[in-house]
């Protein structure tokens, strides 16, 4: 039997996707996997994210793709996978999820403790600014874009001194370079971030099975509190929101962090409940930010990402 897999070009996609196949050939030995790369809005629009106001920009021409039948599942990262899929898609898989963590990697090898004032810090994640400034009011957080590869580059040059990227990223490509963890207290992860979805047609039950034997069954329910938790807050690009689960026994517990664009306010909760029922915990979290005014930040921040947007 062969398989053929839609993911973005990019080599960490790449990367993913590769991974993706020998752990599918450990338990189908059997069949083969063709990969075929396929461009994305996000990899052609050049605008910081945060300009982008569309969800799904690196994964929607993909999932096309898997619907019509040109591919027959799709390898995402898990955080640009929309909450909710077209009817007749489903996230089929998600394996055992990487180290949840942000990273700092600097020019001379400082941590974001260290790191000179007037610094440039680069990153094109929002959350991730907005918890820089707060760490470290004194130095300046810069918009960038390109691949792992490219951005750690650039720090070699004269416009950034350090940038910020998820530890899973640097992990599945195998980049030899020095950083910092940072603690998820101080950078809280993205929903969904260090995780891969696998995404197949919703009625290709011979596919959905096979892909279910890499499937682990912690990090599916943990990412579905945090799915649950970002869909009833309406979080994305354009309103940064830190969250993540941990599971322990039959217990889970759900961490959010929120922030104002300036890093003045925040909002954080932390709740447990039964890991079995995750979505029910991704509600009470949001109930119970929405209770300390959540919603106040979410405003606060789409006035001024519209406000960025038309200057």
């Amino acid at each position: 039997m062969k398989y053929v897999v839609g993911a973005r070009g990019s080599k960490l996609s790449m990367a993913q996707t590769n991974w993706i196949i020998s752990e599918l050939k450990k338990v189908n030995p059997d069949c083969e996997y063709e990969i075929k790369p396929i461009t994305t809005k996000g990899d052609t629009d050049t605008r910081p994210l945060f300009a982008i106001d569309q969800k799904g920009i690196f994964e929607k021409e993909i999932d096309k793709a898997v619907a019509e039948k040109e591919i027959d599942f799709a390898v995402h990262s898990l955080k640009d996978v929309p909450s909710q899929l077209d009817d007749d898609l489903i996230i089929a898989s998600v394996p055992k999820r990487e180290i949840v963590n942000d990273v700092f990697i600097s020019s001379d090898g400082s941590s974001l403790d260290e790191i000179k004032p007037n610094s440039v810090i680069g990153t094109s994640s929002l959350r991730r600014a907005v918890q820089v400034r707060r760490k470290r009011s004194d130095v300046t957080v810069k918009s960038i874009r390109g691949n792992i590869e490219t951005r750690i580059k650039k720090i070699s040059g004269d416009n950034y001194d350090a940038i910020v990227l998820a530890h899973a990223g640097i992990s599945r490509l195998g980049v030899d370079v020095a950083f910092t963890s940072l603690s998820t207290e101080d950078f809280s992860p993205s929903p969904g971030q260090g995780a891969i979805a696998i995404v197949a047609r919703i009625d290709d039950s011979q596919t959905i099975e096979m892909l279910k034997k890499i499937e682990d069954s912690d990090t599916r329910l943990e990412i579905e509190a945090e799915r649950a938790l970002s869909d009833f807050i309406d979080s994305g690009c354009r309103f940064p929101l830190g969250a993540y689960a941990t599971s322990d026994g039959s217990k889970m517990t759900l961490t959010v962090y929120a922030f104002s664009v300036d890093g003045e306010q925040s909002l954080q909760v932390t709740r447990s409940g039964d890991k079995n029922n995750p979505k029910l915990l991704g509600k009470l979290v949001g109930e119970e930010l929405r209770s300390k005014g959540i919603n106040d930040l979410a405003l606060n921040w789409r006035e001024k990402v519209d406000e960025w947007n038309t200057t």
